[in-house]
């Protein structure tokens, strides 16, 4: 479900309602030196502020090459894969040199046809060799099982055996792609990227920055962005009968531009990211006249029970000369809270404490447009 002007105006209506009356354009005019913001001013102590500057765009794109050097360490290991055969499968079985146990092809029959399927009892049956036990195997253990049952006629028997129909196993691709469905497990591995890929890969409305992959009842959060925009391919997984890739809409990747900017509102973060050099330009740029430029704020929550901090405050010097360089280097990411205010200096930490109940509201509001639009 697309973020309707609803939608829109029920996040601005929460984040009026977190006890700052934070809506586009609100200037904090209105803060009293008695106002009861002290609980709001402890919370400071659970916020990292940082400078917008040179110095953290290098230690951001280190941390990312950091990473990405770790992940290549621990990719995922396909070659010793071996498909094992299911109730349904069906196989060739081709002895050399003995075309009495070889079934001729036929120009109006199939390999498929003429096969031998898995049966319902996990075995298979063939000449001189019944019920062979087959579910669970490797092409290599069937083979030396018929080996060594057809050695009890056969002189060293050379047999052939090779899957003609996979039947048994599949894995489910759903959501924001081109051709949702399932696909079938195989002798050549399927990973997560590969059934994305098979599916015709993401569809304008999808979440392209994480894809949900459940296994075995457990689900997982799979950062995709992290392996497309980074390299990270220890974000794969190999696909087994069962699993479900499930993409997700984009209807949260947004930012929220608040305070002086002259088109307050909501913008779009594409699957090709939004820096804040974007974001302020698309937003119609600030309000010079009543903008202190040196106010500018990038507001990111972050996780209480894990990190200890409620929230990341980003803040951008915007009279220096260079800071719309910097700004186009810093990256946004969905959910952010850009706040460009009019307050002096010595009330900016105030301005901060305020705006910090909006990261709550926000999220409160995701949460009910996930729920909508799942």
């Amino acid at each position: 479900m697309a973020l309707s002007c609803k939608s829109l105006a029920s996040i601005l209506a929460m984040l009026s309602m977190t006890g700052c009356t934070i809506i586009p354009g609100s200037h904090f005019e209105g803060i009293n030196p008695g106002e009861q913001t002290h609980n709001l001013e402890q919370d400071l102590e659970k916020v990292n502020i940082q400078i917008i500057d040179s110095r953290l765009i290098a230690a951001e794109k280190q941390k990312k090459q950091k990473v990405s050097h770790l992940a290549k360490a621990i990719a995922l290991d396909t070659s010793s894969y071996q498909y094992k055969l299911g109730v349904g499968d069906v196989i060739t079985i081709g002895v050399w040199d003995h075309p009495e146990l070889t079934i001729p092809a036929g120009t109006q029959r199939t390999a498929e046809f003429d096969g031998f399927r898995v049966q319902e009892n996990g075995t298979i049956t063939f000449a001189y060799a019944p019920n062979v036990p087959a579910v669970g195997k490797t092409i290599p253990q069937i083979r030396d099982a018929l080996v060594k049952r057809l050695s009890r006629v056969i002189e060293d028997p050379q047999v052939d055996v090779k899957v003609v129909s996979f039947k048994s196993q599949k894995a489910y691709v759903t959501g924001e792609v081109t051709k949702p469905g399932v696909y079938p497990i195989t002798e050549t591995p399927l990973t997560l990227i590969d059934a994305l890929n098979q599916a015709g890969g993401l569809n304008d409305s999808a979440d392209w920055r994480t894809v949900t992959y459940t296994h075995n009842g457990k689900t997982e959060i799979i950062k995709l962005d992290d392996f497309y925009t980074n390299g990270d391919i220890s974000q794969n997984r190999l696909l087994e009968h069962g699993d479900i890739v499930h993409v997700s809409r984009n209807d949260a990747q947004k930012v929220f531009m608040l305070g002086e900017v002259k088109r307050p509102g909501t913008l779009k973060v594409s699957r090709y990211g939004l820096n804040l050099a974007e974001a302020l330009s698309d937003s119609g740029g600030i309000n010079e006249g009543s903008a202190d430029a040196n106010g500018v704020f990038v507001v990111r929550k972050r996780d209480l029970q894990q990190t200890g901090l409620i929230a990341d405050v980003y803040q951008l010097h915007a009279k220096n000369i260079t800071a719309m360089v910097i700004a186009e280097q810093f990256k946004l990411q969905p959910n952010d809270i850009v706040y460009v205010t009019s307050a002096p200096l010595a009330r900016w930490n105030r301005v901060i404490s305020l705006l910090l109940p909006s990261v709550s509201a926000i999220d409160e509001i995701d949460d009910t447009v996930d729920s909508v639009s799942n």
